[in-house]
């Protein structure tokens, strides 16, 4: 069994739970992938990534925002939050079959995110489902996934501003909407909680992968990390992580005080 191609296979998919489903089994038989040393091609007319039908897709300017004090409120901010995993899931399966020349613990390393992501995404749904709803109801945005666009042909831009930018604003947000919930106290208000704890857990992982890739990357192109990617969030306009950041989960993914204190600057 090829790596690569499989993740394009399954990156290509249009059914969400099929997808997630698809990701978990990948991982699970890490040890008996090959890694081909190329990037599969992709079919002609072939548009990433697969996606189903629903949910619609809007600026993210148009996406309702519901406080959680409600239970209506709940469901639409826990399928944001779904939509975040199923886009998780793409860009590390875009990870392992676009880019070329990374070493194999790079692509296993992204199988172990796009299999958690995708377990991520499967106990969002299942919350989701005992509130009589499912991912798809609500419309959603794409932000995550457009900057996965801008960064195709730079894998060193790729993990600068997707796990290390995009998604470690999760790591600052999470612990926020989970205290929010607490206050609310209700029995949905604390599952969902318990569901945000075990993702915020592996998300600190996930994040931790990108800044080891990024410094890797670096190191091999004589790169100083920290000016480099200033220059990287200017170049490709990415959003500015905005306080309280949670610093804790940021140094147990990697980040240094320097880079913490440069967020806090600006």
């Amino acid at each position: 069994m090829e790596l690569r191609q499989r993740a394009l296979e399954v990156l290509c998919l249009c059914d969400p739970f099929k997808k997630a489903d698809a990701v978990m089994q990948m991982h699970a038989q890490a040890a008996q992938w090959r890694i081909a040393p190329h990037a599969p091609l992709l079919p002609a007319g072939t548009v990433l990534p697969g996606h189903p039908q629903r949910p619609a897709l809007l600026h993210h300017t148009a996406v309702a925002r519901r406080s959680p004090a409600t239970h209506e409120g709940r469901i639409i901010l826990m399928h944001a939050i779904a939509h975040i995993e199923f886009n998780a899931i793409n860009l590390a399966l875009d990870a392992i079959w676009r880019f070329d020349d990374m070493p194999p613990p790079y692509y296993l390393d992204w199988l172990q995110v796009a299999g958690e992501e995708g377990k991520h995404f499967l106990l969002i749904r299942n919350w989701l489902q005992a509130q009589g709803h499912d991912y798809g109801d609500f419309p959603a945005h794409q932000g995550l996934w457009t900057m996965c666009e801008k960064t195709a042909q730079d894998v060193t831009a790729r993990m600068a501003l997707v796990p290390r930018t995009m998604e470690a604003r999760g790591l600052d947000a999470t612990p926020q909407i989970q205290a929010k919930l607490r206050q609310v106290g209700t029995s949905d208000a604390l599952a969902a909680v318990d569901v945000l704890d075990i993702i915020l857990r592996e998300e600190v992982g996930h994040v931790a992968i990108g800044n080891h890739w990024y410094r890797f990357l670096c190191q091999r192109n004589n790169l100083e990390p920290h000016s480099h990617y200033t220059a990287l969030t200017q170049q490709y306009e990415a959003p500015r992580p905005r306080p309280p950041f949670n610093t804790q989960a940021r140094q147990a993914a990697g980040f240094t005080e320097a880079e913490i204190a440069w967020l806090e600057q600006h």
